[in-house]
């Protein structure tokens, strides 16, 4: 058996892997060292290759809408526009319901201003005129005429709340005036007065031709005198009761100066109320060539109670007045005290009389004979009534006449007629949507009654006359929207006003502004919007 030496043989092998292996690393040490000789912007431009690679590679992933539409095969191109168009569709229906809903909810319409409420009051009175300017008028509807007992040659019976003409009698025949034209004097001062030029307080120095000494023997006197201390408002009592011509002439000099600048004033007011048939040539009614009508005297006294009530409450229902006191004596006449003083009752024969009256004025002169402007108020119902050219001769037969007349047409009236007050249960407007139109305060409009006049109601069913204007009844009638634009003015509703089955009044409702068109995409909008209303 042969044995073999393997020692040397192990750590030569041993050796040459040692070796081998060395030699790899230095291999690997020399790349290394071959790289970090290299060019460093060769590197760097092919770190940038690389990055580069990547993002196309990257980008290549994200394909365009676009693209990827037009690649679709044509069934799929179809399904994408149905939903598209079904979205957008949906959004559309989701506006226009929207939209349509917001004209359920009624807004508020932004008010006018001052201007605008200027021009548009200004509008109405040209529209309607006979309605809103004129101060006497005719009733709304028709009744059989009255068949009174009036014994004075010219007379006329109005509702005071609304000016209509209840009756009349030759009421446009032209006629003196008489003391009845103080009723101008004093509707001169209150104004004055609301204008805050004077003040009833005042202390009126009197004029030697006011003095009643310097006065016809025959003309009605409140015996002023020289040196007299007097207020405005005394003066006012003066007329109002005593019918005092020389008052008239004080007050004239003191408001404007003389009487003659005082009268063009007085026919100035008359012109501006429309009284064409009235002309005055002095101030106290003595003077024949001052001219009126039973009328226009309705008319005016009508404006006159109604624009200075505190007229009647505190002057001409006064049952009397005494004069001069001894506060109005001067001082060398201080001693005589009340002494002196004139009592006289008012030249009113109804007043304390009928019930309710509390007004207005009588006038006497031969050329006009017994004239009365007479007022009663019951039940906050006011009627006046005008009579001229009473009968009699002497003033207890004139008197008897005036009692006569204004107790005929004054108790007839309160029999016959009430007063319905429309504003007391109504709103001031109505708001509609304003559709297919250019506007740009929202999406409504107010309608407004074209008038607001107190209704003379008749008695024709109740058991009295107030029952039955307590039985009116207003029916509302109303758009329910307004199309293609508003015109300020306009009608577009009405408020009928019924006492049973009768129609008493029937009054527009107005637009209060004007709204332009809108343009043919705005109102094919709206007019389906109309549908949902």
């Amino acid at each position: 058996m042969e044995f073999y030496d393997i020692t040397d043989e192990f750590i030569d092998e041993k050796t040459h892997r040692a070796k081998k292996d060395s030699d790899n690393k230095s291999e690997k040490k020399s790349k290394i060292k071959f790289i970090s000789d290299c060019d460093f912007e060769e590197a760097k431009t092919e770190k940038k290759s690389r990055h580069s690679s990547a993002t196309s590679r990257e980008n290549s992933g994200t394909k365009n809408p676009i693209k990827i539409f037009l690649s679709m095969s044509p069934f799929g191109k179809r399904f994408v526009l149905s939903c598209v168009g079904v979205l957008v569709l949906l959004l559309l229906v989701c506006a226009f319901f929207g939209y349509s809903a917001s004209f359920k909810k009624i807004e508020n319409v932004k008010p006018l201003s001052s201007e605008q409420e200027i021009e548009f009051s200004a509008l109405l009175d040209e529209l309607y005129s006979e309605k809103r300017v004129s101060i006497l008028k005719e009733l709304p509807y028709s009744v059989s005429k009255a068949n009174l007992d009036v014994w004075a040659g010219s007379a006329i019976l109005i509702d005071a709340s609304n000016g209509c003409v209840l009756f009349e009698k030759n009421a446009d025949e032209i006629i003196p005036p008489a003391s009845i034209a103080k009723l101008f004097v004093m509707y001169i001062v209150f104004k004055d007065v609301a204008d805050g030029k004077i003040s009833l307080d005042d202390v009126v120095t009197l004029p030697e031709r006011s003095w009643a000494i310097n006065m016809p023997r025959d003309a009605s006197l409140m015996f002023l005198g020289q040196g007299q201390i007097v207020t405005l408002r005394e003066l006012l009592k003066g007329l109002a009761v005593a019918s005092g011509n020389d008052a008239a002439l004080a007050v004239a000099d003191y408001i404007s100066g003389s009487t003659k600048a005082f009268v063009e004033r007085m026919n100035e007011e008359c012109a501006a109320l429309g009284l064409t048939h009235t002309h005055f040539v002095e101030p106290s009614g003595y003077d024949e060539h001052n001219l009126t009508t039973a009328r226009e005297l309705a008319a005016f006294c009508k404006e006159y109670v109604s624009r200075f009530p505190q007229s009647v409450e505190e002057f001409h229902s006064a049952p009397s007045i005494k004069y001069p006191l001894e506060k109005n004596l001067p001082l060398w006449q201080k001693d005589r005290g009340d002494s002196t003083a004139i009592y006289q009752k008012n030249t009113n024969p109804l007043l304390g009389v009928m019930e309710g009256c509390d007004g207005i004025k009588t006038g006497f002169i031969y050329e006009s004979r017994y004239n009365l402007a007479l007022t009663a108020k019951r039940n906050g119902v006011r009627f006046i009534s005008i009579t001229m050219k009473g009968t009699g001769v002497g003033s207890k037969q004139g008197n008897a006449g005036r009692v006569h007349d204004g107790t005929e047409m004054m108790e007839w009236a309160f029999s016959s007629f009430a007063d319905f007050n429309p504003c007391a249960d109504l709103p001031d407007s109505y708001t509609v949507a304003s559709l297919g139109s250019k506007n740009t305060n929202g999406k409504f409009i107010k309608l407004v009654p074209a008038w607001k006049n107190t209704i003379t109601v008749p008695h024709i069913q109740g058991e009295t006359a107030l029952a039955d204007a307590q039985s009116v009844k207003a029916t509302v009638n109303i758009p329910r929207f307004i199309y293609g634009g508003v015109k300020a003015g306009e009608s577009y509703g009405q408020i009928q006003y019924k006492l049973g089955d009768i129609v008493l009044e029937t009054v527009p409702l107005v637009a209060d502004r004007s709204y332009e068109k809108a343009g043919i995409l705005g109102r094919m909008v709206d007019a389906l919007v109309s549908w949902r209303l």
